[in-house]
């Protein structure tokens, strides 16, 4: 819940409730947004949490998934940007591949008080088209982006179709990761070991085992 902070008369926590009422019709009626698969839903009657989703834009590894974010609304909302992470896991130099942290300067130092929550999805979609590796938030997924591309997609491309119903399952690294499960090893752990060392099954094993 917020906590109260007066504010000239009116509550920080109102002053952020009323705004994030405006911006959530704002992106359940927007055409714009639909359109790129945008969807955002209320997670509490306070409007502090939302959850919103964002579909993987088209030409890219991303393409065909969906990915769910958790949105945390400060009670300095509007003057503070949301907390936002990715729960659906997914493979990009610029979020965590563990955490779902994201590395986005609107979400941080170049936020705006006129920017909103339709602003922010919209961004996030487009980070998935266009990452920065020069300015990582998971060193390893951005070496493999930068020295070896065309892994890189395709191990994005994976983790879009194990984790959020994306269209392409490669038989290759989906043999890899069977031999790790007979060894004992968990699917995900399997999977990010295999991911992390270029789908190079002994390191992985090594790294594993070690």
């Amino acid at each position: 819940m917020f906590k109260c902070v007066s504010a000239g008369g009116e509550t920080m926590a109102n002053i952020a409730a009323q705004r994030i009422k405006r911006e959530f019709r704002e992106v359940v009626t927007s055409e714009e947004v639909q359109r790129c698969a945008i969807k955002l839903e209320l997670v509490n009657d306070s409007f502090t949490e939302l959850r919103g989703e964002i579909g993987g834009p088209p030409d890219t590894p991303y393409e065909g998934a969906n990915y769910v974010l958790e949105i945390k609304v400060p009670e300095t909302y509007p003057f503070n940007p949301p907390k936002v992470r990715f729960v659906t896991k997914i493979w990009h130099p610029n979020i965590s591949s563990v955490t779902g942290a994201i590395c986005l300067d609107i979400l941080k130092d170049q936020w705006a008080a006129a920017m909103t929550l339709r602003t922010v999805l919209l961004s996030l979609q487009a980070l998935l088209a266009a990452a920065e590796p020069d300015d990582p938030q998971d060193a390893v997924v951005a070496r493999q982006y930068k020295e070896k591309n065309d892994l890189f997609r395709l191990t994005a491309r994976h983790w879009g179709a194990a984790y959020a119903g994306g269209p392409d399952r490669n038989s290759d690294f989906e043999n890899k990761i069977r031999r790790l499960l007979d060894m004992g090893v968990e699917e995900h752990k399997a999977r990010v070991a295999l991911s992390s060392y270029d789908w190079d099954l002994e390191r992985a094993t090594e790294q594993l085992f070690s």
